[in-house]
C-alpha cells in the first residue's frame, strides 16, 4: 500500500537529440533504399539467389524498425511538458521546449478523464505550464452569521511540477475546482457578510467579507495553496468576484443598510449641528454681540437644531413682539 502512494521523484530529460537521430534515420532510410534498388537489380539481371534476397529482405526489415523508432520524436514547445512512462515504469518530464528523442516505446500520460473523448487528445498529451484562470462559479454559502451569502471567485494558477500534477491526483484541473469550492466555503463561514455600519466595523476592529475582500481573499489562497501544493500546482491569486446576500433576504437586509445610512447620516448632522450651535452661542457671548439668559439661550438652541436638523428648508418668521 506504501508502494502505490509513494512520491514519484521528478527526474528532467534534458538532452535534445532530435535532429542528430533524424538524420541518422534519413541517412539509414537513403541506405535501405539503394540496398533495395540494387537488390531489385539483382532479380531482374541474375533471378531469384540469395544474394538477391538478402539485398531485398535487409532494406525492408531496417525500414520497419527506422519506422518504429521515428515514434521517439517529441516537439515540446514553449511553457508546456511532457510526462513519459515506459512499461508502466516513470521514465523522465520534459519541461523545456526544443525538439527531443527518446525511448520510442515510451508513453505520454495525461489525466484520466481528460484523456478520453477528446478531440485534440494528441495536444492533451502535453501538460501546459502557462498561467491559468479558474472561475469558481456562484455558490450559496452561510456567513458567521448565519445569513445566506452568495459568492464567487476566480483563481491565478499554474502547474510547476508536472509529474505530481499528473501521478498524484486522478485530475488536476477537476482537483482544483473541487478543493476551491471547499475553501470558498469553509472561508466565508468564518466571517460576517457585514456589520451594522461601517464605524462598528472600524471599532470592533473584526473582518467582514464585504469590508476585508482583500485580506480573505488572501487568505483563501493560503489555505488552498496548502491544499493543492501536493499535485503541483501554485496558486499565484485569488480574487472575489462577486458577493451579495441570497435573493430571499436581499430585500430585507436592503432595508436594515438603508436604515444603518440613515441613522448614521442623521447622528453625524445631529453631532455638527450641536457643535454650531455651541460655537455660535460663545461666538455671540465673546463679541458681546447680544447677551441672551438662559430663556433665550434655549429659545435659540431650539430654533437652530430645527434650522440644521430639519429635512426641508427652513420658513422664517419675523417676530415683532417680545418673546416674554
Amino acid at each position: 500500500m506504501e508502494k502505490n502512494n509513494r512520491k514519484v521523484e521528478e527526474k528532467i530529460i534534458t538532452k535534445k537529440s532530435g535532429m542528430k537521430v533524424l538524420l541518422l534515420i534519413l541517412l539509414g532510410f537513403a541506405a535501405f533504399t539503394a540496398l533495395l534498388v540494387l537488390g531489385c537489380y539483382l532479380v531482374e539481371a541474375e533471378g531469384i539467389s540469395a544474394a538477391s534476397v538478402l539485398f531485398i529482405s535487409v532494406p525492408i526489415v531496417g525500414g520497419i524498425c527506422l519506422i518504429i523508432l521515428c515514434s521517439g520524436f517529441r516537439i515540446v514547445n514553449p511553457n508546456e511538458a511532457v510526462v513519459l512512462t515506459l512499461f508502466g515504469q516513470y521514465y523522465g518530464t520534459i519541461k523545456s521546449e526544443g525538439f527531443y528523442y527518446v525511448n520510442p516505446f515510451v508513453t505520454s500520460v495525461v489525466p484520466a478523464k481528460q484523456a478520453s473523448g477528446s478531440a485534440s487528445a494528441s495536444v492533451k498529451k502535453k501538460i501546459s505550464l502557462k498561467t491559468l484562470t479558474l472561475n469558481n462559479e456562484k455558490q450559496k454559502v452561510n456567513d458567521a452569521l448565519g445569513n445566506p451569502v452568495i459568492i464567487g471567485a476566480v483563481v491565478i494558477w499554474k502547474v510547476i511540477n508536472p509529474t505530481d500534477a499528473v501521478f498524484n491526483v486522478e485530475n488536476y484541473k477537476t482537483f482544483l475546482s473541487t478543493q476551491c469550492d471547499s475553501i470558498i466555503r469553509k472561508i466565508a463561514r468564518l466571517y460576517p457578510y457585514d456589520l451594522m455600519t461601517d464605524e462598528e466595523d472600524e471599532e470592533s476592529g473584526e473582518k467582514t467579507l464585504r469590508g476585508s475582500s482583500q485580506e480573505i481573499a488572501e487568505s483563501m489562497c493560503r489555505e488552498l495553496q496548502k491544499k493543492v501544493g501536493a499535485a503541483g500546482i501554485q496558486v499565484e491569486e485569488v480574487r472575489i468576484t462577486h458577493l451579495s446576500y441570497a435573493e430571499e433576504i436581499a430585500a430585507v437586509m436592503l432595508q436594515k443598510q438603508q436604515a444603518s445610512a440613515v441613522i448614521a447620516a442623521r447622528k453625524k448632522i445631529v453631532e455638527g449641528a450641536v457643535s454650531m450651535v455651541q460655537m455660535a452661542i460663545n461666538q455671540l457671548g465673546e463679541d458681546e454681540i447680544v447677551t441672551l439668559d438662559e430663556e433665550r439661550k434655549a429659545a435659540m438652541v431650539s430654533n437652530l437644531m430645527v434650522v440644521l436638523c430639519g429635512n426641508k428648508e427652513a420658513q422664517p418668521i419675523v417676530n415683532s413682539s417680545s418673546i416674554y
